[in-house]
């Protein structure tokens, strides 16, 4: 509890609250149940929905609210104060990783990738998808492989392309870089490599830049590769490597109106898949003498992190399963199960620090433990704060009475519909 409340002090969570005008100075939501029933509002098998999370509102907090006092709160405003939240929390929590790659040699391996969220059709004006009548988000995240941290994220439509929201600049010297094809641009990675960084991606299946010098001679009757072109030749090959330098042309940024073309020299390295009798083709400006192919391939394997981050994103806290129209909602919610994988990730660390050493933690299957015991984590957090929630039963009645009083129940529905009319 103490981990938990220091991570998010009641004390800031009030404060901040006030300062954005998420509640009235006087108003009676309890701030930092509100932000801990989002947080742990959900239980094994169980779904995060908003009728949910006020029940764990209303079993935390010394006074429970009504439906339409709790949903009249879900506002821009408290989206805003959910996302601050979250950069707060990225500011201070560890996200534990199992990169096994030699990384010490770089300041930081950073790691850029996003993944779509499909939301609810009535939202495809403000969250536009790449397809009509479907609607979608997009989350981007910047994670640092090295100090165990995610250093960026943005949420935007899925139209909006991930390369977009990466910036080039003096941050990137001494760091390493791993991208997917979404982010593939000559021109980012020439940037890169004139600010002193790194970068290692996937080389797009429609790049084809110009080979001009191999960086491994083959014994006996290879073929030549020099002068010819990589998507060309790469068919023709055997051989267990590709290790060659290659010259790509791109144009550079906007200047009086104007784009110069230009010309850059990268390293373009192939690592055989002899399952699929086929390469994979990766494009960086790593020095050949002290990053082998193989060293490449198992670097690259890092991505693999953010990945797993995703899927437990979607799996255990049900990042994709928005079923609202509401904008705002969707926002919050997204931000609420942020703030879920964060805390979740603390109380890790905190596990890893007590346990054995030879006690391995995998993080998917901690995220299902962390699930399944969220309620009572709740609970004991409730009672650690002081909170003095009203009686059970009393609970129990009010959560489980009828709320509108012109929308008659099953029973009374089936009721009216079996009595005998009376004949005219």
């Amino acid at each position: 509890m103490r981990r938990l409340t220091t991570l998010f002090p009641s004390e800031f969570l009030e404060e901040h609250a006030e300062e954005l005008g998420v509640v009235e100075r006087e108003g009676k939501l309890q701030i930092p149940v509100l932000v801990w029933a989002l947080v742990f509002g959900f239980a094994a098998g169980e779904s995060r929905t908003l009728a949910g999370f006020r029940r764990c509102y209303n079993s935390t907090a010394d006074e429970t609210i009504s439906p339409g006092g709790f949903y009249h709160r879900l506002t821009p405003t408290l989206a805003e104060y959910l996302r601050d939240l979250v950069e707060h929390g990225l500011d201070e929590v560890a996200v534990p990783d199992t990169v096994d790659a030699d990384i010490d040699r770089f300041r930081d391996v950073m790691i850029a990738d996003g993944t779509v969220l499909r939301l609810h059709e009535f939202l495809s004006d403000e969250f536009q998808a790449r397809h009509e009548e479907q609607a979608g988000a997009k989350l981007h995240l910047l994670h640092n492989a090295t100090d165990e941290t995610i250093e960026r994220i943005d949420v935007t439509d899925e139209k909006t392309h991930d390369s977009t929201l990466f910036k080039t600049g003096s941050w990137l010297q001494e760091r390493l870089v791993l991208f997917d094809r979404a982010y593939f641009k000559y021109r980012r990675f020439a940037l890169i490599d004139e600010n002193d960084g790194y970068f290692v991606s996937r080389l797009k299946e429609n790049a084809n830049p110009l080979i001009t010098e191999e960086l491994r001679e083959w014994r006996g009757r290879a073929i030549p590769l020099e002068g010819k072109r990589i998507h060309d030749v790469v068919d023709d090959l055997s051989r267990k490597y590709i290790d060659v330098e290659v010259e790509a042309e791109f144009k550079r940024g906007q200047y009086e109106g104007t784009r110069s073309l230009d010309t850059k020299r990268f390293r373009v390295v192939g690592v055989r898949d002899e399952d699929a009798d086929d390469y994979h083709l990766y494009i960086t400006n790593l020095p050949r003498e002290e990053f082998f192919p193989a060293d490449l391939a198992t670097l690259y394997w890092c991505r693999w992190e953010v990945e797993t981050l995703f899927r437990e994103l979607k799996t255990q806290y049900e990042l994709d399963e928005f079923d609202t129209s509401d904008p705002d909602v969707v926002k919050i919610l997204l931000y609420a199960a942020l703030l879920s994988l964060l805390v979740s990730r603390e109380l890790l660390d905190l596990v890893t620090d007590q346990a054995d050493d030879e006690i391995v933690f995998p993080p998917e299957r901690w995220a299902a433990t962390f699930r399944s015991h969220a309620q009572l984590i709740l609970h004991e957090l409730g009672e650690y704060l002081g909170y003095s929630p009203p009686p059970l039963l009393e609970r129990l009645i009010e959560d489980a009475q009828k709320i509108h009083q012109q929308r008659p129940i099953l029973q009374e529905t089936l009721a009216t519909a079996t009595q005998p009319r009376c004949e005219s």
